[in-house]
C-alpha cells in the first residue's frame, strides 16, 4: 500500500490561481488527485488548462468566496465537476491588509475576516456534510500562518483571522474526528510569493533580518508546501488530527 497515493481522489483547492495554493494543487495532482481550483482571479481558468495540458485532471471555477451565495454555489459546482464526490478540501485562499492598529478601517477588517476565516468556516462545514453524506473518510486542510502564533505588526485582522484558523481547526477536530474526518492546518513561514514581493527585495533590511532568523537560511517556495499538503491529504496522516504544522524552515523555534 502506497500511503501517499491519491489516485482517484477528488480535491478542492481555493485561491489556486497563483502562489502557495497553486503549488499545493499541483502537488496533489502530481500524486494522482483530480482537483477543482477556485479563485476570484479569472486566470484560474487558464491555470486549470495549463494543468490539463500537463496531463493532470483539473477544473477551474471563478468565485468570490467572500460572498455567501457565491461560495456555496462554487462548492456545489466543484463537487459536481468532480463527479459528485469529494475526498479533500484545502482552504488556502487568503488576503492581507496593512494599517496601524489604531487606524485599521472596519471595512478592511471585515474584508480580511470574511475571506480568511468566515469563508473557511463555511467551506469546512460544507465539506464535512459532503463527507458525512458519502459516509467516507475526508481530509480538511486549512492554511494557518506564523501569525497563528505571533501577533505581527500592522496586521491585526490577518493575525486574528489566522489565530482563528488554528482554533477552528482544533474545534472541528473535536467533533468530526470520530466520523473519519481529519481536520489539520499548515502554517507557512516566510514564503517567496507574490504577497511578499516588497519584503523579498534584497535591499530591504527586513529581508536580511528575516532570512538570518530562518535556520534553513532561505525563504520557502510553493514547492516546499507540496510534501506537507500531500501528507495531510493522504492515508499517511489518518491518525493525525487537530494539528497546526509549521512549514517555516525552523523560523518558529529560533
Amino acid at each position: 500500500m502506497n500511503l501517499w497515493d491519491l489516485t482517484y481522489k477528488k480535491a478542492i483547492v481555493t485561491g489556486a490561481a497563483q502562489g502557495l495554493s497553486k503549488g499545493m494543487a499541483e502537488g496533489l495532482m502530481e500524486v494522482g488527485a483530480e482537483v477543482c481550483i477556485l479563485d476570484i482571479n479569472p486566470k484560474v481558468i487558464d491555470v486549470a488548462k495549463e494543468f490539463n495540458n500537463k496531463g493532470f485532471k483539473c477544473h477551474g471555477i471563478i468565485a468570490n468566496i467572500a460572498k455567501e451565495r457565491e461560495r456555496e454555489k462554487a462548492f456545489r459546482d466543484a463537487v459536481e465537476k468532480l463527479g459528485g464526490h469529494l475526498d479533500i478540501i484545502v482552504n488556502s485562499a487568503g488576503v492581507q491588509r496593512r494599517h496601524k492598529s489604531e487606524e485599521f478601517p472596519l471595512n478592511d477588517w471585515n474584508f480580511v475576516i470574511d475571506i480568511n476565516l468566515t469563508a473557511v468556516f463555511v467551506l469546512c462545514q460544507l465539506a464535512a456534510k459532503q463527507f458525512m453524506k458519502q459516509k467516507s473518510r475526508g481530509k480538511i486542510i486549512n492554511i494557518a500562518s506564523m501569525l497563528s502564533f505571533f501577533g505581527g505588526y500592522t496586521v491585526p485582522a490577518y493575525a486574528a483571522s489566522k489565530g482563528g484558523i488554528a482554533q477552528l481547526t482544533k474545534a472541528f477536530c473535536n467533533e468530526w474526528a470520530e466520523k473519519g474526518i481529519n481536520v489539520n492546518a499548515l502554517a507557512p513561514g516566510y514564503m517567496d510569493t507574490e504577497m511578499n514581493v516588497a519584503l523579498t527585495d534584497p535591499n530591504n533590511p527586513r529581508f536580511l533580518e528575516i532570512t538570518n532568523r530562518i535556520p534553513s537560511k532561505r525563504w520557502g517556495t510553493p514547492e516546499d508546501m507540496k510534501g506537507p499538503v500531500i501528507f495531510l491529504a493522504s492515508a499517511a496522516s489518518d491518525y493525525l488530527n487537530g494539528a497546526i504544522i509549521p512549514v517555516d524552515g525552523g523560523y518558529l523555534v529560533k
